[in-house]
């Protein structure tokens, strides 16, 4: 799709882009990109480790804590009930 872009394709963009915006908003702009960028990858890759951690959890009847992921304390200790004659 890009294979036939050329140098002067691309000044012709920067060009554009720099009457669109300005100079004085350029670096804005350029910031608000990549902290966008980097919050997407960063959400796909917590997607991505979700995943992965599903598909190796550990049933639900084994696992230490309840299903929505709160621990829960274990029961207490049996009484040893009343003394035998």
């Amino acid at each position: 799709m890009f294979r036939n872009i050329s140098a002067w394709h691309l000044i012709i963009v920067l060009v554009v882009v720099l009457l669109l915006f300005g100079a004085n908003r350029l670096p804005g702009l350029a910031k608000s990109i990549g902290q966008s960028m980097k919050i997407f990858k960063n959400e796909v890759k917590d997607l991505t480790d979700d995943g992965r951690r599903d598909d190796t959890t550990v049933a639900p009847d084994t696992a230490p804590g309840r299903a929505d992921g709160t621990d829960v304390p274990p029961p207490p200790p049996a009484s040893p009930g009343p003394p035998r004659p």
